[in-house]
């Protein structure tokens, strides 16, 4: 059960932020434009971080702050996402670039996010490398989402575990340069409004659940190898 005193930090999210912190992206994964199909090896892709924000639930369940984005944007419109974005020259690094981004996408404080690790890149079909910022959010009650209404339409959080069970779950087979993977979408309802959970962001939650939770999802996941160059077989090991 989540802590009834918020003066306290969740036990649970104690033992979870120590374990993380142990862990390390395997080291033939930290640079993903080098194993592109069809990118040179001098390629200088674009940089981009994104913050999964774990907090405990109500139940004592792990859940992950979401947003969708504004239906007014010009690409990925109404799409649901991770807080985050590109990396700007005055971030220090990727994980200053995912607190900014969260800060100005949906008011989250930097001062309440505990980065706990940072997991392996993904490199997009369209270049641009994509760094997940893992952080523990201790205090819930203190997170009052302000979303920027030129970026996000709504914020909401789902239980990490659904990225594991294949409830609410469907896949279509796609193809890029000959690579063909499956492509997974989750639905999920909050109230009277549902949301699709899918592409990157949907590859990105499983690859965390499955880190935290320290077990494969329930289905075949079938990755892309342009993502970061690592068939499924090998990464069930990791």
């Amino acid at each position: 059960m989540a802590s009834e005193n918020r003066g306290e930090k969740s036990q649970k999210l104690v033992s979870l932020s120590r374990r993380l912190r142990l862990y390390e992206p395997p080291p033939h994964l930290n640079n993903p434009a080098r194993r592109q199909h069809g990118i040179p090896k001098s390629a200088n892709p674009k940089r981009a971080a994104v913050l999964i924000c774990i907090f405990e639930g109500n139940g004592g369940e792990l859940r992950v702050i979401l947003t969708q984005r504004s239906s007014q944007l010009s690409s990925h419109s109404g799409e649901v996402a991770l807080p985050g974005g590109k990396r700007e020259e005055g971030d220090a690094d990727d994980i200053a670039t995912a607190l900014r981004e969260a800060k100005e996408e949906i008011g989250l404080d930097p001062s309440l996010v505990d980065v706990v690790t940072v997991i392996e890149p993904y490199m997009t079909r369209f270049n641009v490398t994509v760094i997940p910022v893992i952080g523990i959010l201790f205090d819930k009650k203190a997170f009052n989402p302000t979303p920027d209404a030129g970026e996000v339409e709504s914020v909401f959080d789902v239980p990490l575990e659904m990225f594991l069970k294949n409830e609410n779950r469907r896949d279509v087979e796609d193809e890029w340069m000959g690579d063909k993977f499956l492509c997974h979408f989750f639905d999920y309802q909050s109230g009277e409004k549902g949301f699709m959970i899918w592409a990157i962001t949907a590859a990105i939650l499983i690859r965390v659940a499955t880190i935290v939770y320290q077990t494969p999802p329930a289905f075949l996941e079938r990755r892309p190898t342009f993502w970061n160059g690592i068939p499924d077989k090998d990464l069930a090991k990791l």
